[in-house]
C-alpha cells in the first residue's frame, strides 16, 4: 500500500528523474519519483475512498506503541 499527500512542489532535473514533495494530513514530508505519483483528487479532498488510515503511513516508535496499548 502506498502513501496519501497533498503534492506540494515538483523539481524538473535535466537528465534525471523529476521529484514530487508531497505532505501527508500529520505533516509530515516526504518526496519520491514524479512517474510514482498518481493524482486522486483536489486539494484537501479526494474523490475516491480510502482506508480508515486515509494513507497516513505511522512512524516505527507510533507503530510499536499502538501494538503494546492492544
Amino acid at each position: 500500500m502506498g502513501r496519501v499527500g497533498e503534492l506540494y512542489h515538483v523539481e524538473h532535473h535535466d537528465g534525471g528523474f523529476d521529484m514530487a514533495y508531497l505532505r501527508d494530513k500529520r505533516g509530515h514530508q516526504f518526496c519520491t519519483r514524479l512517474s510514482n505519483v498518481f493524482v486522486i483528487g483536489k486539494g484537501h479532498s479526494s474523490l475516491v475512498s480510502l482506508p480508515k488510515q486515509a494513507g497516513v503511513r505511522l512512524s516505527i516508535l507510533e507503530e510499536q506503541a499502538k501494538r503494546y496499548k492492544n
